[in-house]
């Protein structure tokens, strides 16, 4: 039974959202699942000044337990097309999980949100995606066996390279159930992949 980690940054809700999606595809694959969040940077007033929801259930996590972990599922919104601040300043935190070589070939995967369609989802993908790639990592991404991510009935998020969601620009919409069933998806073949190599 793989143990897997659903790590996520989230200031509104929508990627916290999307990491209990991601968690549910895991453990309905068999595995044993902690989502843990990464700390947030931003200073208390500005973070109320700005209604980030501060309030969420998901623990702290600390750079040391990634290594306790088969498989680790990062999932962040995008900013300006990349990983927000708070995601890569805990990464860079890895340096000596790097060294050590502590994640060589485990299995990693990423999910992501950002405001409209073309608001930087790939990027900001492929911008957590580069780190898991350094750490040594097998990625998984959301292959088109999630169906959902093709249709052309309603906006809609989903990249081959992870679960995504659209949250508007006021981050009035919330991930809607083709997202969150694409989220499901990947963490279910994130955790059956990693059977396969942890078995």
């Amino acid at each position: 039974m793989p143990k897997v980690l659903v790590l996520y940054y989230s200031s509104y809700g929508h990627v916290e959202t999307m990491a209990q999606a991601v968690a549910e595809g895991a453990r309905a694959a068999g595995a044993t699942v902690d989502v843990k969040r990464v700390p947030e940077t931003v200073p208390d007033d500005i973070a109320k000044a700005n209604y980030f929801k501060t309030e969420q259930d998901a623990p702290v996590a600390t750079i040391a337990e990634l290594a306790s972990y088969d498989a680790v599922i990062i999932g962040a919104p995008t900013r300006f097309g990349r990983m927000p601040s708070q995601l890569a300043a805990f990464l860079d935190q890895a340096g000596g999980l790097w060294a050590s070589g502590a994640m060589n070939g485990k299995v990693g995967a990423a999910f992501t949100s950002s405001a409209s369609q073309h608001g930087g989802n790939e990027t900001t993908l492929f911008s957590i995606i580069t780190n898991l790639l350094h750490f040594g990592m097998v990625v998984v991404g959301l292959p088109y066996s999630h169906q959902g991510q093709m249709t052309l009935e309603e906006i809609v998020g989903g990249a081959p390279y992870g679960a995504t969601t659209i949250a508007g620009g006021k981050g009035e919409r919330q991930p809607s159930t083709i997202e969150l069933d694409g989220a499901r998806h990947q963490g279910e073949l994130v955790a059956k992949t990693a059977a396969k190599l942890f078995g």
